[in-house]
């Protein structure tokens, strides 16, 4: 857990202003920014930030809080790892748990790789830009009808045609042959000291991990000739930071639009992903060029959430199909939705793309269909249909992917809907699920973040309202309120459970920093009412007169609830004697003690 006082100190050294701004447009009005509300879908900006509260609220939606809660939601992270977000962007160190000397060193070696990976990426892609011989690489991207402004913004790079060029470069900025080896930068032939560059003559594409830090590499052809010696792709072999079946190529730009569309579309290569976001389609990815993981299917649910859907777009040939149906075990084991978006003979996106234009490939993904019934009407084409022996084969297979829906209901519906289109009983079909061999694939454990909780927000009255945000902005209405008899009363009221909380709370009131930290530990629907408070004008006036107001009001509504009630409890019939006669007498001394409490000055 990460100490309170350096929860405030994230906070202090995280501008709202900034960090908010770094993922939205804001327009200054007056003392606060406005904009669309990235949370839900608006035409008029009802997304405030505030820079002397330090918080942000959406009277739209509702939803509000501090910096903290605002990378909760965007990044979709639980609190601890937004706070070690934010403690990485302003360069503040966290005390990490007591850690071996072994986990102290992955540690160090981690972000030493971390450094040479966001180096070497800019390297790469000055010289696409700036040096003579990455002609063939731009003239390459133009045929592919990348632009300039495109390639910068996905920071594509070129690498020398040279045996030595980001080693000697590397070199240069101090990083070791040991550093390069272990990134996969670099190699070495057996029996020799001498290290050479990985990637030569290619373009680069940079993978990053989910929150933005390159951490791998991708190189493709540029020479056909070249082809004689290696692949089309080289890619970066794993090390300390980077996992191939763990990451997902675009993640980093697309995972906004992913959690607004609850949808994603899965294609085979990086510049398919590149073609469709560009294309205006942003909730894109590209596996890495590998069998897809239980991990990057939790890493897709993650921002799609439950009951989202995976729109899977390969290529139209025998391959992509493969390479569709083998995403499928992972898919459907976390409960996502599955569609085949079907590309014309011989195209991929990126093609299609660039041939028929951004709506028709939207249209394609709109006509996107369920992928049992594409993989049925395949099948049914296929010669083997025709005949007894080739249908069972064919019904055999479905099940074995029917099998693999982890929803029972949903299970069962596509499996009376295949056996209807296979002219066979429904009985048999569903015998062949309860007969064929159970999946050997298991989910990886994956840690999600908690789901926002679904509570009701707290009740609010004027006078509440009022003395809660009192309380959150002068120290003197909070000193002499916890003088009070508050636990007494305000716990007898639904109203006073805010109050409650807040003189409870660590904070010093009208310190923005620490108010952050301290909001940063409440539940979302509580971070949204006090986030709004904050957000509204200073209440004119004597602030402690404003708090004795609110407090004599909060008094007297506690003690006249009781009276009420116990007045109620009078009216029973047959009640005996002596409870009448304690009742009265408890009437009474709320009567005379309400005489007592001077009436509020403002109503």
């Amino acid at each position: 857990m990460i100490a309170e006082e350096v929860i405030e100190q994230i906070a202090a050294a995280n501008d709202v202003v900034d960090v908010i701004g770094s993922y939205v447009p804001l327009k200054r009005s007056g003392a606060i920014y406005k904009a669309l509300c990235p949370f839900h879908q608006e035409r008029t900006p009802s997304f405030n930030v505030n820079p002397a509260r330090q918080t942000f609220k959406c009277f739209g939606c509702g939803v509000g809080g501090t910096v903290f809660k605002f990378i909760e939601l965007y990044e979709n992270v639980n609190f601890p790892e937004a706070a070690k977000r934010l403690a990485a962007r302003a360069g503040i160190p966290l005390r990490e748990e007591t850690l071996s000397p072994e986990e102290d060193a992955n540690r160090r070696i981690a972000r030493r790789q971390l450094a040479l990976h966001a180096d070497a990426a800019e390297w790469f892609h000055l010289n696409l830009f700036r040096t003579r011989g990455a002609q063939i690489a731009r003239d390459y991207l133009k045929s592919r009808g990348i632009t300039a402004e495109v390639a910068r913004d996905w920071q594509l790079g070129y690498a020398p045609d040279s045996w030595d060029a980001l080693t000697g470069w590397a070199a240069g900025k101090g990083y070791s042959a040991k550093e390069l080896l272990v990134s996969g930068l670099a190699g070495s032939r057996e029996g020799s000291d001498r290290i050479y560059d990985r990637f030569r003559n290619r373009l680069m594409f940079p993978i990053c991990n989910d929150i933005g830090n390159v951490i791998a590499f991708s190189g493709r052809v540029l020479n056909p000739e070249d082809l004689e010696f290696s692949g089309k792709y080289v890619n970066s072999p794993e090390n300390p930071v980077f996992t191939k079946g763990k990451v997902l190529f675009g993640l980093h730009k697309s995972k906004r639009a992913i959690i607004d569309a609850a949808s994603v579309i899965l294609c085979e290569g990086q510049l398919d992903a590149i073609a469709v976001y560009e294309s205006g389609v942003k909730q894109v990815v590209a596996p890495q060029g590998t069998a897809f993981t239980p991990q990057q299917a939790h890493l897709l649910r993650r921002f799609c959430g439950a009951g989202g859907e995976v729109v899977l777009c390969f290529d139209s040939d025998s391959a992509g199909l493969k390479a569709a149906e083998r995403c499928l075990p992972a898919l459907l084991n976390v409960g996502l939705s599955i569609r085949m978006a079907e590309m014309p003979p011989g195209e991929d996106p990126d093609s299609f793309i660039r041939a028929q234009g951004a709506e028709a490939f939207r249209a394609r993904i709109a006509a996107a269909s369920d992928f049992f019934d594409f993989q049925l009407e395949r099948l049914i084409r296929t010669p083997e249909f025709a005949t007894a022996q080739g249908k069972a084969a064919i019904a055999r297979k479905l099940a074995e992917s029917v099998s693999l829906i982890s929803e029972p209901i949903l299970r069962q519906n596509v499996a009376r809907n295949i056996a209807s289109r296979l002219e066979l009983a429904p009985e048999a079909f569903l015998q062949l699920l309860s007969s064929g061999k159970p999946s050997s694939y298991a989910p990886a454990a994956v840690e999600e973040p908690a789901p926002v909780s679904g509570e009701p927000p707290p009740v609010l009255t004027p006078t509440t309202r009022l003395l809660c945000q009192l309380l959150l902005l002068f120290p003197a209405a909070r000193d002499w309120l916890a003088t009070q008899r508050h636990g007494e009363i305000l716990p007898t009221l639904a109203e006073g459970e805010l109050p409650s909380l807040l003189l409870c709370g660590s904070y010093q009131p009208g310190e923005a920093a620490s108010l952050a930290a301290f909001l940063s530990g409440l539940s979302p629907a509580r971070q949204d009412v006090l986030a709004g408070l904050l957000d509204l004008p200073v209440p004119p006036g004597d602030a402690l007169a404003a708090t004795r107001d609110c407090w004599v009001h909060l008094q007297r509504l506690s003690l006249t609830r009781r009276r009420d009630a116990l007045t109620a409890r009078l009216r029973k019939p047959d009640l005996p004697e002596e409870e009448v006669m304690r009742l009265q007498k408890q009437v009474l001394d709320l009567t005379r003690e309400l005489t007592h409490i001077t009436r509020p000055l403002s109503s």
